[in-house]
Formats: structure tokens, C-alpha cells, sequence
């Protein structure tokens, strides 16, 4: 199930509320009976007024208002899951989340930069599966293989550098976490598409790469960042406080390393591209996608999603309408029952 409109589910914090509105009004009114008179006295003057329908109003209506927000939320319902085919490759991005990212010497930082660049090669696939890396020390698998692009987003916003310990930009460690994604014996193409600054690579990348060629992998990669090099903030809510700095306490200046990330690219025929310029880079991307051979595969999809916000909407605006013909007074047949002790 699918929830087409979730910025409604607020909406339900009014049940609350009209609840509490209702025991504050039945408080002030048995409160005035009692300063104008005895409260059994005015039972006897009132035999028909019922104790439990306004109850039962009140329920109505909170039936009613969550049916509402329910049918404006527009929840939709798969029919069936079934598995389909589909035609594309496997492409793994290994997102560099070192603190050297941070810098701001390309904006609005090189790490937002990078989920930009991510995000816009996402929006121009078709039916390619995907998975997401990050590395900086080390290796962090984020998502698994997938055809769930929308999750992959969701998973993207979230990327940072709070999420590996050791620092460092490990290119080895991010490339052979990165072919655990891919099964050994699939057809599908294998492609690997490597962000980063190129700076403080570990030596074992090229082996790395050799060991990924071998696999069938290609490797893209993605340089961010300008020769002449940035300082890299350290923000607390957004706020600049200091700027990191080496053991000996001066200012770090990090600069970009693209001869190490081209080497790396080419070990597998890949290729390499700056990604200071957003258009330029995903036209490359477009490109050698587009030279890339697609192969069949299945994928399990929930299929005919529908919309059910009418079925919502109608049982709302009939239990409002119900709720216009329950009157106060108590219901003679229900009376003569004396359900809830109201005869004495």
C-alpha cells in the first residue's frame, strides 16, 4: 500500500483536540447546572435528554474526520505483485563521504554536489537497477540492488560523513564492497560509478581496479573539486565555528586528485569526468550509458496500484450526514430497553 498524500496524516492531531473540546464543554455545562440548580432535579425536568448520544455524536464524528483526512491522504492498494522484465544494467555508486567533501570550493559543498549528480543520473534512468556505497577509511554498504528508485532518494538525502568512523577516502575498500553488489554469474552489465576528491587514495586502489576488470566491472568515475583547493567548515546548525586542521594545527587545504581516479577508470575502460559542471557531466554519463549493453533481467513489482480515496471520502460525508439526524433526545425503542440504566 502506498500513501499518495502523507503530508495530510497531520491532519488526524484534530481528533485529539475535538475530543478535548468536548469533555471541556460537557465540564462547563454540568459545572453552570450545578451553580443554577440540582442536578437531579433537572434529570426529572429533562426525562427525554439522553446521556449517551452526545457520546455517540461525538464518536461519529471522530469516524467521520478520520475518514476524511484518510481519503484526502489517498491511500492506494497494489492488486497483485507479479514479476516483469526488464532490460537495463547494474549500477553501484560509491559515494566518497570523507570530511574532505565538505569543502565548499565547489558549491554549495562537494558533497552536495555529488547527491546532486546522483539524483539527476537516477531521474534519467529507465529500468537499470541500482545501489548506493559510501566510503571514507572505510566501506559502508547504504542500499542494496535495487529498481526502487524513489527509496534510493530517500536513502541518498541521508548520505554523510557521520556515517563511517575512519577517515581517509579508501577508493580500494569502496570498489570491493562495490562488487559484492554484483552476482558473480549474472550477464547483466556491472557498472560502478565512483565520486570523489581523489585525495588521500589508498595504494591498493589500482589492485582494486584490476581485480574489479576482472569481474566485468566498469568503472566511471566522477572528480569533485578544484585544483587550487578549499578549507574544509565545521558547522554546528549550519554555522561555521573552525575549519579542520592537520596535527600541527594548521589550516587543512584539500585539492582536487584527478590523475588518480582517471588511473583507476581506465584499468577498467571505464572513463573519467570532472563534475564541477552538473550538464557536462551527466551528458558523459548519458553517453557511455548509452554505449553500455542492456540485458534482460526480472524484477518482482507491485502492480495496478489503485487509488482508494473515495471509498474514504464517501463514508466521511455519510457519517457527517447521520450525524446531522442524531439528536440529543433518547431514542424511544432503545428507551424502553433501558440499555444503559437511563429509566430510574
Amino acid at each position: 500500500m502506498e500513501l499518495d498524500e502523507q503530508k495530510y496524516l497531520y491532519l488526524l492531531f484534530l481528533l485529539p483536540v475535538v475530543v478535548a473540546l468536548f469533555l471541556i464543554n460537557l465540564y462547563w455545562k454540568r459545572k453552570k447546572q450545578r451553580e443554577f440548580g440540582d442536578l437531579e432535579l433537572l434529570k426529572r425536568l429533562s426525562p427525554e435528554r439522553s446521556i449517551f448520544k452526545p457520546i455517540l455524536k461525538l464518536t461519529v464524528m471522530l469516524l467521520a474526520l478520520a475518514a476524511l483526512v484518510i481519503g484526502l491522504v489517498n491511500p492506494k492498494v497494489g492488486t497483485k505483485v507479479e514479476t516483469v522484465k526488464r532490460e537495463g544494467i547494474d549500477i553501484v555508486f560509491a559515494m566518497d563521504v570523507s570530511k574532505s567533501m565538505l569543502a565548499e570550493d565547489v558549491a554549495p559543498s562537494r558533497l552536495d554536489k555529488s547527491k546532486q549528480i546522483v539524483s539527476q543520473i537516477i531521474n534519467q534512468l529507465g529500468s537499470d537497477r541500482i545501489g548506493i556505497v559510501v566510503y571514507a577509511g572505510s566501506a559502508f554498504p547504504v542500499l542494496p540492488i535495487t529498481t526502487d528508485y524513489s527509496v534510493a532518494k530517500m536513502f541518498l538525502q541521508s548520505v554523510g560523513p557521520e556515517m563511517v568512523s575512519s577517515q581517509g577516502t579508501s577508493l580500494d575498500e569502496a570498489i570491493k564492497l562495490s562488487a559484492t553488489y554484483f552476482a558473480e554469474k549474472s550477464k547483466t552489465s556491472k557498472l560502478l560509478i565512483m565520486i570523489s576528491d581523489g585525495e588521500d587514495h589508498s595504494e591498493g586502489a589500482e589492485a582494486a581496479a584490476e581485480e574489479a576488470k576482472k569481474l566485468g566491472m566498469k568503472i566511471i568515475t566522477i572528480g569533485l573539486g578544484t585544483e587550487k583547493g578549499g578549507t574544509i567548515p565545521l558547522k554546528r546548525n549550519g554555522v561555521v565555528e573552525s575549519y579542520q586542521r592537520d596535527n600541527s594545527g594548521e589550516v587543512v587545504i584539500t585539492k582536487l586528485n584527478e590523475k588518480s581516479l582517471a588511473t583507476i577508470a581506465k584499468i577498467t575502460g571505464g572513463g573519467y569526468v570532472n563534475g564541477n559542471n552538473t550538464k557536462e557531466t551527466l551528458e558523459y554519463i548519458k553517453s557511455a550509458l548509452d554505449k553500455i549493453q542492456k540485458t534482460e533481467f526480472e524484477a518482482t513489482e507491485m502492480a495496478g496500484f489503485q487509488s482508494q480515496f473515495q471509498w474514504f471520502l464517501g463514508i466521511g460525508f455519510v457519517l457527517l450526514f447521520l450525524d446531522i439526524f442524531f439528536l440529543e433526545r433518547k431514542t424511544r425503542w432503545v428507551k424502553k430497553l433501558n440499555l444503559f440504566n437511563e429509566n430510574k
